[in-house]
């Protein structure tokens, strides 16, 4: 189509397009034909494509997305090239699901791995650097749980598929509040101040309870109050 061709009043250019209407027509047997491959495709690859996607399955389906709607646009494409994409994804991401299970080191290298972002109630503050979780999200994630500071916190999990594992503390401790910092009012309806000190960074317990010191697992030097 030529510049001069485009006009802003051209509606049927806009809503229907440079094709016939009985294009529309054939799109309805398309759209038939490409819902089957994508149901028949899904259950090809497996249960999990209904719940939670891994990284290799997302793929697929981006894949699958971009092959399928070109010949649903396009007159000129025809649909057998959409189900030869979806033969050739379904085969390889079924390969791959098939060798991840016989060997650790391709399932950690597709699926990815699980990133301990709590441990022992302080936060792993290199680990949640190399995920790419702040603080904040973390802190989030917690009190969407009904924890109220990290003193009750044994592990936190990052896992492969993106999601978070919370293993609380059957001993509870002190540990640093996870309320936000405007919000000290409530923090201390629901928990109170304890004579213990901790990292304000990642929550690490002050050695001897003196702030005179680097936190032995950030190296932060500030430290204040835990709650309980």
């Amino acid at each position: 189509m030529k510049p001069e061709d485009i006009h802003i009043n051209d509606w049927q250019r806009i809503f229907i397009g440079d094709v016939p209407p009985e294009f529309y027509l054939e799109v309805v047997l398309r759209i038939a034909v490409i819902y089957l491959i994508l149901m028949v495709s899904m259950r090809l690859m497996g249960k999990r494509m209904a719940s939670q996607l891994s990284r290799n399955e997302m793929v697929a389906m981006v894949s699958l997305a971009a092959a399928i709607g070109v010949p649903l646009q396009s007159p000129d494409r025809g649909i057998l090239a959409a189900v030869v994409i979806a033969v050739i994804v379904v085969s390889v991401q079924q390969l791959i699901a098939k060798l991840a299970t016989r060997n650790e080191r391709l399932e950690t290298v597709t699926q990815g791995d699980i990133t301990p972002l709590i441990e022992d109630s302080h936060l792993n503050l290199h680990n949640m650097k190399k995920v790419g979780i702040t603080r904040e999200r973390a802190f989030a994630q917690l009190r969407s749980k009904g924890i109220r500071h990290l003193g009750e916190v044994k592990r936190l999990y990052f896992e492969a598929g993106g999601t978070f594992t919370l293993m609380r503390r059957y001993d509870q401790v002190p540990g640093l509040p996870i309320l936000p910092i405007w919000d000290k009012e409530y923090q201390y309806e629901i928990s109170e101040a304890a004579d213990e000190y901790v990292c304000e960074q990642c929550g690490n317990a002050a050695v001897d309870n003196a702030t005179d010191q680097k936190c032995t697992n950030c190296g932060s030097d500030a430290f204040i109050y835990a709650v309980k």
